[in-house]
This record gives structure tokens, C-alpha cells and sequence, in this order.
């Protein structure tokens, strides 16, 4: 597929600087979860047909649920807005010279802002001005030396802040200034992260901890966890006192990953003091990484991996429960399957989504 993609584009890029290629399929079907149960009390797929001219590389409903956003090889976004179990088409978003690799809205807080990333190397936002009006707000065109693989925006109390990773080996941090201070415009700080190039990126949630020597409670700063194509992860947080981005080192132990990261998710606040992260290769694994939660200070910023589970095929994407508890893995067998951990630590299978675009297809 990678190959295919280059001939399309007519470019002779590295292996490296298409790391997204390699997972996609060729199906323009989203298929989303009704929020509105049937007759039998069970929630029903919506098909939704994208009208996308290529293969769809992301999906992604806003915080409410009522918006959904598709990017494709076809160099378009498209948005719908979704409503029981009906969907209606909202735009058509334009302006990447490249496929678009991943989406991600912002909180509604800052209004309803959408994030994309492209081969192209650049990051484009635009904003829902009107119902179905969008333009586009800011557009970080050359970004990268090469592919934006990653964008995701921050937790809301940390601003209006974005972070994005590509295949150049960097990580950027896009804040903005705040229309509130006269400020309106945004500065770019870059993280030397790996070489080999940057697949996924992905916020802590936000939260606080005892800081100083009263140990009071403060907010934790902001940290991220990246995921790249030397098969490895790393946390990055902020220096509350520097304001500059420090790596952390992960020890990995057994338990790691032997081919490419694909995605990273850090799960949602359940325990106080322990944090928690997901993982996913080409290697067919997914690792759950744990820090803390046991009220030791020996083992309150050692990592501790833990395999999942060994897949048949490649795992693509990870995404976490609104509630921290149940994670959703997306494999190159066309399934979805859905995880939690039993009070003994053992991860189990608790739902598996068969390939419900393809069966309605077929129908």
C-alpha cells in the first residue's frame, strides 16, 4: 500500500515519511454507534457513506457526540452532523495538498474547532463560523520537513493548545495566544523526539498531584507520550518552573514493543496518582503501561508494561472509554475489539465489532 500511495502522488519519499500508509483499507464506510436504542433497548450501527474519492484514514465525533469528521486520501475533510441514528451531511473542508492523516476537535470551550494533519507537512484548523459555515482560522503550512502523522488537542485547561508529530523526527507544540489577553496570534515549539519518525502523540488527561515541601495540591503539568518507528514510546512533560518540554525515560524491561508504534492513548484519571497508557504495533501486540497508584514513592515514576494481548494481524489504533476502563482495539483483521481489566490485573475480552461496513455491503 505504501508503494501504491507513492505512485499516486508521484513522490519518492522514505519508508518512514508514510508510516500511516501501511494500515489503511480501502473502504469509504464509517460506521458509528447510534446513540438513540431501538425497540430492543440496543443501540444500532449508522452507515454512514463518506462520498470520500479514496481511502478514509480517520474518524472522529466532537465532545458532544453530534458531529462527525472523515479524512481521506482524497485530500478532503468531511463532516456530518449526526443526530439519534441519522446523519446529514454539515461541509466539505479543503485545502491539504496531500492525504489527511488524522483529526482531532477541540473543546467546545473555544468553540468548534477542528485539527487536521497531512502528508503535506502541514496543519490546518478551521472553525465552524455558521451552521455548516467553516473557515479556515490558521494554517501552519510547512509545519514539517515532512508527514504530519499525529494532532491532537490538549486538555482545554491547559488552553488552546495542539500538538502534532511527523515523520521528520519532531514534535510540535502549537499554543495559542488567547483573544482574551489581545493576543491572537500562535507560537510553535518543536521536541526533538526520534529520528526515525513520529507515528502517534497523545495528552495526559488533566489532574492534579502534591507538590512542594507542604505538599499541597497542585495541577500537574502538562505530559505527553509519543509513539514512533523505533518501536518505542516516550513521556515528555513540561517544567512548571522552566516552562521547557523534558524527555522522561521509559524502561520497558520484557514487555516492548519489536516493530513500529502505531498509536499511543493515555486513558482517562480513574485512580489518583496512577497514570496509565496503551500502545499498539505492528508487531501485533498491545502493551498497558502503568506508573504509580500504589502509595510507594519508590515506584511512583517507574513504568511498569504489561502485554495486553498478542493479535493475528497488525494493530492499527487504540482509543479509551470516556471512563478510563475499557479500551478499544482496532487490528488489520477488519475487527474492533473492546478490553478491561479484572480486579486481578488480567485483561479480557469483553465485546468484538466484526466488520459491520463490510456486512452491510454485502447486504
Amino acid at each position: 500500500p505504501q508503494q501504491q500511495q507513492q505512485q499516486q502522488y508521484g513522490v519518492q519519499q522514505q519508508m518512514t515519511e508514510q508510516p500511516q500508509q501501511a494500515q489503511q483499507t480501502q473502504q469509504q464506510e464509517v460506521v458509528t454507534q447510534a446513540a438513540a436504542p431501538t425497540d430492543q433497548g440496543k443501540a444500532q450501527p449508522i452507515y454512514v457513506d463518506t462520498q470520500h474519492d479514496d481511502m478514509v484514514h480517520d474518524a472522529q465525533l466532537d465532545y458532544y457526540g453530534t458531529k462527525l469528521a472523515t479524512s481521506s486520501s482524497d485530500r478532503t475533510v468531511k463532516i456530518y452532523d449526526v443526530s439519534g441514528n441519522s446523519y446529514a451531511p454539515n461541509a466539505t473542508l479543503t485545502g491539504h495538498s496531500g492525504p489527511i492523516y488524522q483529526l482531532s476537535w477541540s473543546h467546545p470551550k473555544y468553540g468548534t474547532l477542528l485539527a487536521s494533519a497531512s502528508f503535506d507537512g502541514s496543519v490546518l484548523i478551521h472553525r465552524e463560523s455558521r451552521q455548516g459555515e467553516w473557515i479556515l482560522v490558521k494554517a501552519f503550512v510547512g509545519l514539517h520537513e515532512s508527514s504530519v502523522n499525529s494532532v491532537q488537542f490538549a486538555p482545554h485547561e491547559y488552553g488552546l493548545v495542539c500538538v502534532a508529530g511527523s515523520s521528520d523526527g519532531r514534535v510540535s507544540v502549537l499554543t495559542h495566544g488567547g483573544e482574551s489577553n489581545g493576543d491572537d496570534e500562535w507560537t510553535v515549539e518543536y521536541l526533538n523526539d526520534t529520528p526515525l519518525g513520529v507515528n502517534a502523540v497523545s495528552w495526559a488527561p488533566y489532574g492534579v498531584g502534591k507538590e512542594g515541601e507542604d505538599e499541597q495540591c497542585e495541577p500537574l503539568p502538562p505530559r505527553l507520550v509519543t509513539g514512533g518507528s523505533d518501536n518505542g514510546i516516550r513521556m515528555w512533560t513540561k517544567n512548571a518552573s522552566t516552562g521547557i518540554w523534558e524527555q522522561s525515560v521509559v524502561e520497558s524491561g520484557d514487555a516492548h514493543h519489536k516493530d513500529w508504534v502505531r498509536d499511543v492513548a493515555w486513558a482517562p484519571s480513574i485512580i489518583p496518582g496512577m497514570n496509565v497508557i496503551a500502545s499498539c504495533s505492528e508487531d501485533k501486540t498491545v502493551i498497558i503501561w502503568k506508573q504509580g497508584g500504589d502509595g510507594t514513592a519508590d515506584d511512583d515514576k517507574k513504568w511498569s508494561p504489561k502485554v495486553l494481548n498478542t493479535f493475528e494481524d497488525p494493530v492499527w489504533r487504540v482509543s479509551w472509554s470516556i471512563t478510563g476502563n475499557i479500551l478499544a482495539v482496532s487490528s488489520g483483521d477488519a475487527n474492533v475489539t473492546l478490553w478491561k481489566e479484572e480486579l486481578d490485573g488480567v485483561w479480557s475480552l469483553v465485546n468484538q465489532v466484526e466488520d459491520a461496513a463490510e456486512g452491510a455491503q454485502g447486504e
